[in-house]
C-alpha cells in the first residue's frame, strides 16, 4: 500500500501524462523560449480541452454558473450546490495548508498555470469542487425533474474526470492529489447527504440565525491555518465562504420579510424539462446580465469602502498592496465584500428582476 502511494504521489508519472497528451518541456537551447513560454505544444485538442477543462473548475466559473443557476433554472438547486461547494471547498482548502505537500516537481512536470503554484497540492479542490457541483447537482435534481438517470450521471462523471484530468495535464496536482479530493468529496456528500432536507429550511430558523451565519464563518476564516510563507488559498477560503455565507443570509431575508417567492418543494416530480426556445434563451440571458452587472457593481463598490476603512482604522498608506495581505485587514475586507455579494445575489438581484419585468 506505501509503494502504491508513493507512485501516485510520483512526479514522473504526471509528466509521462503530458508527454502522451503531446506537451513537452521546451529545449533549454530553445532561442525562442521566454519566461512565459516553457513548454512545446504537440498536441494542441488535447492542450486546449484540458485547459478549457481547468477553467470548469476556477472560481471564476462557480461565480457565473450558481448564479445562472439561481436566477434562470432552480433557486432550491443553487441553495445545495453553494452550500456544498462551501463546505468541500473549506475543507480542502485547510487540508492543503495543514498537510502541506508539495505540488509535482517541476523538472520533470510542466506547470502550465502560475497564480496558484505557491500553493500546497493535496487535496486538488479543482477535483473536490468539481465532484461535489456535478453529483450534488444529480443528486438533487432527481425527484424535481423527469429524465434519464444514465444521462445525467455520465454527464456528471464526464465533467469531473475532465476537470481531474486537467489538473495533472497542467502539472499543477500528482494523481494522488485528485483521488484525495474526489474520495474526501465523495465522503462530505454521503456524510452530509441525510442533513441536505435541514438545509433546506435553514432559511425559517430563528432571528438570530443571521448572527450565526456571520460570526461562525468569519471566526473560521480568520483562525484559517498560519502558513509558512503568503499564498492566495486563505483569500481564496474567505472569498469562497463569505459567498456562502450572503447567499444563505439572502435566503433567510427572503423568507423573513417575505421579500420573493420562495422555492417550491422537492415534490411532486416536475415530469418534463421544459424545451429550450429563443424567447427562454433571451430571457435567462438577460436577466443573467442585470444581474451580473449589478453583482459587479456592488462588489467594487463594497471592497472600495471596506478598504478605505480598514486602511483608515490601521493607519496604512491606501493602495499598498502588501497591505491587503495582512490578516486583520485581508480577511475583513473579502469577508465583507462577498458576503455582501451573496446577499445581493439572492435577493436584490431577484428583487430588481421582478421591478423590471422579467420574472
Amino acid at each position: 500500500m506505501a509503494e502504491l502511494l508513493r507512485s501516485l504521489q510520483d512526479s514522473q508519472l504526471v509528466a509521462r501524462f503530458q508527454r502522451r497528451c503531446g506537451l513537452f518541456p521546451a529545449p533549454e537551447d530553445n532561442p525562442r523560449e521566454t519566461s512565459a513560454e516553457k513548454h512545446v505544444v504537440k498536441n494542441y485538442f488535447y492542450y486546449y480541452l484540458f485547459r478549457f477543462s481547468a477553467a470548469l473548475g476556477q472560481e471564476v466559473f462557480y461565480i457565473t454558473f450558481l448564479p445562472f443557476t439561481h436566477w434562470n433554472i432552480d433557486p432550491y438547486l443553487s441553495r445545495r450546490l453553494v452550500m456544498i461547494w462551501v463546505l468541500v471547498m473549506y475543507i480542502g482548502q485547510v487540508a492543503k495548508d495543514i498537510l502541506k505537500w508539495p505540488r509535482p516537481s517541476s523538472p520533470p512536470v510542466v506547470k502550465l498555470e502560475k497564480r496558484v503554484v505557491a500553493e500546497y497540492g493535496m487535496p486538488s479542490t479543482h477535483a473536490m469542487a468539481a465532484t461535489a457541483i456535478s453529483f450534488t447537482l444529480l443528486i438533487s435534481s432527481m425527484d424535481r425533474y423527469q429524465y434519464p438517470f444514465a444521462l445525467g450521471l455520465t454527464m456528471a462523471v464526464v465533467f469531473s474526470t475532465l476537470v481531474c484530468l486537467s489538473r495533472l495535464y497542467t502539472g499543477m496536482h500528482t494523481v494522488l492529489d485528485v483521488l484525495g479530493g474526489v474520495l474526501i468529496t465523495a465522503f462530505l456528500i454521503a456524510l452530509t447527504y441525510p442533513a441536505w432536507t435541514l438545509i433546506d429550511s435553514l432559511d425559517s430558523a430563528s432571528p438570530l440565525f443571521p448572527v450565526c451565519v456571520i460570526v461562525v464563518p468569519f471566526f473560521l476564516c480568520y483562525n484559517y491555518p498560519v502558513s509558512d510563507f503568503y499564498s492566495p488559498t486563505r483569500a481564496d477560503t474567505t472569498t469562497i465562504v463569505a459567498a456562502g455565507a450572503g447567499v444563505t443570509l439572502g435566503f433567510w431575508i427572503n423568507h423573513f420579510f417575505q421579500l420573493v417567492s420562495q422555492p417550491s418543494p422537492s415534490l411532486p416530480v416536475i415530469r418534463n424539462i421544459p424545451p429550450l426556445t429563443t424567447d427562454m434563451l433571451v430571457l435567462g440571458l438577460t436577466k443573467f446580465t442585470v444581474g451580473i452587472v449589478l453583482i459587479v457593481l456592488v462588489r467594487q463598490l463594497v471592497q472600495n469602502l471596506s478598504l478605505q476603512v480598514l486602511f483608515s482604522w490601521f493607519k496604512v498608506v491606501t493602495r499598498n498592496k502588501e497591505a491587503r495581505r495582512r490578516l486583520e485587514i485581508e480577511v475583513p475586507y473579502k469577508f465583507v465584500t462577498y458576503t455582501s455579494v451573496g446577499i445581493c445575489a439572492t435577493t436584490f438581484v431577484p428583487m430588481l428582476h421582478r421591478f423590471l419585468g422579467l420574472l
